[in-house]
């Protein structure tokens, strides 16, 4: 294996390196030799008591990093403005869920922070709940700095670049998963779960061979070893990309359109909320007018990622392609959001193997088999297992009706949603 032998004939790009667990080569789940040194100086990076290497992308480190800490059946506290990969550990574990929800952008209709306060109030009233788990940064880059007396799982899935040059630093908890591939130079799959607490090590270990595929792509693992032989000599490098930041920054002003300063300042935010035009249509200007693709667009907003491989020319062309866009726009009234509706008492999320095909105009009251969500970045708005709201169907509305991209596991959705039968 593999099928091809890495003959050129097949046209298939990367396969010259693509081979599996031959002599010589290592093996990712019994790592000694090679992959084994990756993942060391992974640990040696992060500064963690252990670091594995994952090619199923940050979502498999946080099913390992949940089942590592909760048996079937513990009480779990989440912030409601985590990535569906956590609902679904909640799931498959039969957890009972307590939502936290961070503080809430209004204007531009996103989630930000959770605050320390946030944290103690929820471990008081649940003090037998059996791990924490939050997102820091956001998918718009905002940073939760909170210590927590339960074990905290982080998702920072988008931080793996925190640390370098004069970014934040890296967060900590007990455990925490990043994903290598979306802020750093190394390909889509690859990531890394950080262990800070030796009594998880084994435990992480175990849940990673039994989620993680068992034919680990070499071709990624390869772009990991890539990765850290650069970040490991890249002063230089994120000192120029740091102050290119730093001058986008200090010149965005426009007159209609604003660019937000969140706490990760990679994350670069865009706000419509005050101008003519929604964050889908700015979208389409920037990817037809410009040739410039947004990570995501909402409502009031539209989300664009920089990275290390942005030079002094990709930030003149997105400062330009805003001035020209912003020229043409004039200031509009504010709709503001009210933060989206979120269950107070414990859930357990679940889907049955029956469902009915409810018409959406009907399935206010009812309770839903299947999760709804904005994709990117696949943050659930409706979860499995609880009961549909007429507040949050009005809030997806608004946000279908702005050209956001709202789907579900049916793929029913809008016109029908998946309920559960007899309740």
């Amino acid at each position: 294996m593999p099928g091809h032998k890495r003959k050129k004939e097949f046209g298939i790009i990367g396969s010259e390196i693509d081979i599996t667990e031959i002599d010589g080569f290592d093996n990712l789940h019994s790592p000694s030799g090679v992959l084994l040194d990756i993942e060391n100086r992974l640990t040696a990076h992060y500064k963690a008591d252990k670091s594995f290497m994952l090619v199923n992308g940050s979502t498999v480190g946080i099913l390992a990093a949940i089942f590592a800490i909760c048996d079937e059946g513990d009480k779990i506290i989440i912030a409601r403005n985590c990535h569906k990969s956590v609902y679904n550990a909640c799931m498959l574990r039969r957890l009972r869920v307590i939502y936290i929800e961070p503080e809430f952008d209004e204007e531009n209709g996103f989630y930000k922070a959770v605050k320390q306060a946030t944290i103690n109030r929820a471990v008081e009233k649940h003090p037998d709940a059996k791990a924490l788990v939050i997102t820091s940064p956001t998918y718009e880059g905002y940073i939760s700095e909170i210590s927590s007396p339960l074990p905290l799982i982080i998702d920072a899935a988008h931080g793996a670049h925190l640390g370098l040059g004069d970014f934040p630093k890296y967060p900590k908890g007990d455990i925490v998963v990043s994903s290598l591939h979306k802020t750093l130079p190394a390909l889509t799959q690859t990531a890394v779960i950080n262990v800070y607490n030796k009594d998880y090590i084994s435990a992480v270990k175990l849940y990673l061979d039994i989620f993680e595929t068992s034919s680990p792509s070499y071709v990624l693992m390869n772009s990991v070893e890539k990765c850290l032989d650069y970040i490991e000599n890249c002063k230089a490098d994120i000192e120029n990309y740091c102050a290119l930041l730093n001058e986008f920054y200090s010149n965005a002003e426009y007159n209609n359109l604003k660019v937000l300063n969140t706490d990760d300042k990679s994350r670069i935010i865009v706000s419509t909320s005050k101008a003519n035009i929604g964050g889908s249509e700015l979208a389409n200007t920037l990817r037809y007018s410009f040739n410039i693709e947004v990570e995501a667009a909402s409502k009031s907003y539209v989300t664009l990622i920089s990275t290390i491989a942005d030079d002094e020319g990709a930030f003149a062309e997105l400062y330009n392609a805003l001035l020209i866009t912003d020229s043409k726009l004039k200031e509009d009234g504010s709709e503001t959001f009210s933060m989206p509706p979120c269950p107070v008492d414990e859930q357990i999320i679940s889907i049955d193997k029956n469902s009915d095909e409810t018409k959406t105009k009907n399935a206010i009251g009812m309770v839903a088999n299947e999760f709804v969500f904005a994709y990117p970045p696949d943050i659930p708005l409706i979860v499995a297992g609880e009961v549909i709201s007429g507040e949050i169907m009005a809030y997806i509305e608004k946000l279908q009706k702005s050209g956001v991209n709202i789907v579900s596991d049916s793929d029913l959705f809008p016109d029908k949603i998946l309920t559960k039968q007899d309740v």
